[in-house]
Parts: C-alpha cells; sequence; structure tokens
C-alpha cells in the first residue's frame, strides 16, 4: 500500500458525531460543520496591530552592524520591522516589509532580483551613491524615491566619503504567501555600470515631487496628497502626503495596509487608543481595519506605502464595508 493510500473506512458505523469526526480524520477530511475558527467571518481580523519605530533608534543600530556586519557575507546591512505580534519576525503589515539599510562610504552591496517588487526612500544619500538598477546607476539623495520592480537586478553603491541610509519596502510577505518567491545573485557581484541617469523613471527625486504636492489641490482641510508614477507597481502604491502644522485628519479604516514613513516635520499618529509621536525618518504600521489621526505639530512630508491597488485590482477594497469606486 502506498503512503497516500488508507484502509477503507466504514462511516455506516459512526452511531454519533464524534464518531463521525474521528473517522474523518483517517480520510484526511474535515467536517465544515463544526470548524474551531471560521473561516468566513463579518469583517476583517486584526491581527496585525499598529506599530511605531523611531530612525534614531535605527540609525545607531546600524552603525554598529557598520562595525560588524560586511557586506560581503551579509545579502543586506538591514533591520527589519517586524509587526510585534506573537510568532512574526518579518512582516511590517500582513502584505508588506518596511526594513531600514545602510551602506558606508566607498562600499557596495552586491547585486541581486527576485520575485518581490520593492523600493525605497533615501534619508540620508550623497552625491556618487547610487543603486543600480539593471545596469545603470541612479542617484540616492535624501527625500528620493527608487522602484526597483520584480525581475530587475539592483545593488547598491557609494562612491562617496558618507554613511547612506534608507528605508526599502517589498511585497515579500504576498509573496511568501502565495509562493512564487525565486531569488538570484548577479554573476558579477555588483552589476557594471558607467551611466549615470538622475531622470530614471525608477527615480522620483526629492526636488521634483515636492513642489509638485505643496501646488496640489487640498483634499482635506490642510491635507494635500500626491500619487507618484508611472510606472506604477500592481502591489503597492507610494502616496506622498504633506500636513499644514496644526492639521489634525481622521482616516476611515479600510482594508488596506499601509505604512508610513515621515520624510520631514513632526506629528502624533493616535491609534487604537494609542499615540506614537513622530519625526523624521521614523516608520509607523497602520495595518488594515483600524481607524486613525495624524496630527501635524509642525508642517509634515510623509510618504504612504499600501496594498491598495491590489486590493482595488481584486474588487476587495472596502472603507468601513463599504465598497469604492
Amino acid at each position: 500500500m502506498s503512503q497516500t493510500e488508507h484502509a477503507e473506512v466504514d462511516f455506516a458505523s459512526a452511531q454519533d458525531l464524534p464518531a463521525l469526526h474521528e473517522l474523518l480524520e483517517h480520510v484526511q477530511m474535515k467536517n465544515g460543520w463544526a470548524k474551531p475558527t471560521p473561516s468566513l467571518y463579518p469583517q476583517p481580523k486584526q491581527v496585525f496591530v499598529p506599530a511605531h519605530w523611531r530612525y534614531r533608534d535605527a540609525r545607531a543600530a546600524l552603525h554598529a552592524a557598520g562595525r560588524l556586519v560586511g557586506t560581503e557575507w551579509a545579502e543586506r546591512r538591514n533591520l527589519i520591522m517586524a509587526n510585534p505580534i506573537p510568532g512574526n519576525d518579518y512582516a511590517t503589515v500582513r502584505t508588506l516589509v518596511g526594513a531600514y539599510q545602510m551602506i558606508k562610504g566607498h562600499e557596495a552591496a552586491r547585486s541581486h532580483r527576485h520575485t518581490p517588487n520593492a523600493m525605497r526612500i533615501v534619508l540620508e544619500g550623497a552625491p556618487n551613491m547610487y543603486t543600480v538598477v539593471d545596469g545603470v546607476k541612479i542617484p540616492m539623495l535624501a527625500g528620493d524615491i527608487l522602484l526597483t520592480p520584480n525581475g530587475c537586478y539592483h545593488g547598491h553603491l557609494s562612491e562617496s566619503d558618507q554613511e547612506g541610509y534608507w528605508i526599502d519596502f517589498l511585497d515579500a510577505p504576498l509573496v511568501q504567501h502565495l509562493g512564487p518567491m525565486f531569488f538570484e545573485v548577479h554573476p558579477d557581484t555588483l552589476e557594471r555600470a558607467e551611466r549615470v541617469d538622475a531622470r530614471s523613471p525608477m527615480r522620483f527625486a526629492y526636488a521634483e515631487y515636492r513642489p509638485r504636492l505643496l501646488e496640489s489641490a487640498e483634499i482635506a482641510p490642510g491635507v494635500r496628497t500626491l500619487e507618484l508614477g508611472p510606472p506604477q507597481l500592481v502591489t503597492f502604491d507610494r502616496v506622498v502626503l504633506h500636513l499644514a502644522a496644526g492639521t489634525q485628519w481622521s482616516c476611515a479604516r479600510s482594508t488596506a495596509n499601509r505604512i508610513f514613513t515621515v520624510i520631514e516635520g513632526e506629528g502624533v499618529t493616535r491609534v487604537a487608543g494609542r499615540e506614537f509621536h513622530w519625526r523624521t525618518g521614523d516608520m509607523l504600521a497602520l495595518p488594515s481595519w483600524y481607524e486613525y489621526r495624524l496630527d501635524a505639530s509642525s508642517d509634515a512630508l510623509l510618504l504612504r506605502v499600501s496594498d491598495e491597488p491590489l486590493l482595488r485590482m481584486l474588487d476587495w477594497y472596502r472603507v468601513d464595508g463599504t465598497a469604492t469606486q
């Protein structure tokens, strides 16, 4: 008898439900009428929780790691902002991960490519510091937002004396859940690149998007938003927000998972009875189905990354249970 075969089970012998349930185990079946955990429920479960990480902590830790962790043996010198729930050591929100990363002066992080889409926002950059995407050097200056869509080789290179710090965003938790994960290191370790392209479509330069944002119309008193693109990624977006000093912006709960990064300014996020006091470089996780309020104590610029495009494509995006267009 093969491992996949089993003896015939006499279901007619079951005189009560416990006996039937026990017989079902012999044929690797589960009953659908007395499940210990419901598979359908009236609204999204709040498994992931709101969280806040301070850039000053991440920067200090990465600076120390610069002495202790070499890029020749670590794929990336980075810190994962894992949502603080039991059993989780990776995802920041259900579908996305955010990680602080650094590179030392005159250092390179090898080129690789993978299934997950990736994006990064530069917190501290310098002239002659680059992300190399498919053989092209793309400048990394403070506030710049850079894309590396899935399948693109990308590495990092500093021809500067300064350290560089940024935040990476990937849809890797989603890819891990669905299964189609592939990863490959470039045969040249760091992909060769001679050409610098400051106008690459993979780069949204801070010096260009900031004035566009400030010139855009308010969507609420004191609030302006600007979605960056094209190009777009199917699985997550990038929206920059400007909150004027003193603005209090309340946001309804929705099915989208969101990660915020503070580009400049200070303020407070109030969510689930908690207060997160944030400043430049900090990261916040706001998982799905939480309402929250952003209070800006000074003029503030934030980057919001969310899986809303994916949910809209699947017709799963809801705000307070109502379908949106």
